[in-house]
Formats: structure tokens, C-alpha cells, sequence
């Protein structure tokens, strides 16, 4: 399944602020914390826990932030499906790289363990 250029667009201006309480709820819920998923997006985008939290003050795109993200050479080993689509298989760059934060999210939220998250 691939995804439209209005769902590449939509997605690229998502704010990782308007994102980020739903992240940290969901894994709050599962008995993870926000250091753990503070963790899981330093590991995928390369920031310091000190630029995500300006990111996420200074309200920055999702593609103003993969922009100039130093994403983790073992990225490409995250698949699986997410919203519906296979994450492998999504052709668009910036998509499939906010798909895998997603991804890495949800296997947190499920209890996967740091190590596997973190491949």
C-alpha cells in the first residue's frame, strides 16, 4: 500500500509538539516513561534530549526535523505495519522515516524491550 501525495503532505507539516503528548501518553499508559521515549527518538533522529525539547517548544515540522535529523544507520531495519501501512514499503522518504518513529512508539508502548527497539 502506498500513500498519496496529500497523506505525504499532511504528515510533513504534523508538528512533533502537537505529536508528542499522544506519544507520551500512550506509553505512560503501558508503565514506559518519557525517558525511555525521549530515548527511542534520540536514538532514531540523532538530537539530544536538549534539542528535542526545543523542537518541540520551538514547534518544528516533522519535515524540518527529518530534514537536518542524523537518522540511525540500522533505521531501515524497522518494518512492520503502522497506520494501516507497511512501513518497508512506503516510497516516500520523509513518510516512511516518520512512520518509523511511529513504529518505535508503538514498541514501546507494547513492552518490547529497549535492546529490540533500539536493534
Amino acid at each position: 500500500m502506498t500513500t498519496t501525495p496529500e497523506h505525504d503532505l499532511k504528515i510533513a507539516k504534523l508538528t512533533l509538539s502537537s505529536v508528542y503528548p499522544h506519544y507520551l501518553s500512550k506509553v505512560i499508559k503501558k508503565g514506559r516513561s518519557e525517558s525511555e521515549l525521549l530515548t527511542v527518538i534520540t536514538w532514531l533522529t540523532g538530537y539530544s534530549e536538549e534539542e528535542i525539547t526545543e523542537i518541540i517548544k520551538s514547534k518544528l515540522t516533522f519535515k524540518e526535523i527529518f530534514q537536518n535529523a542524523n537518522l540511525h544507520t540500522n533505521a531501515e531495519l524497522i518494518t512492520g505495519t503502522i497506520c494501516g501501512y507497511r512501513i518497508e514499503e512506503i516510497q516516500t522518504r520523509l513518510t516512511r522515516e516518520i512512520r518509523y518513529l511511529d513504529k518505535l512508539v508503538d514498541e514501546l508502548a507494547k513492552g518490547r524491550s529497549m535492546g529490540k527497539i533500539l536493534r
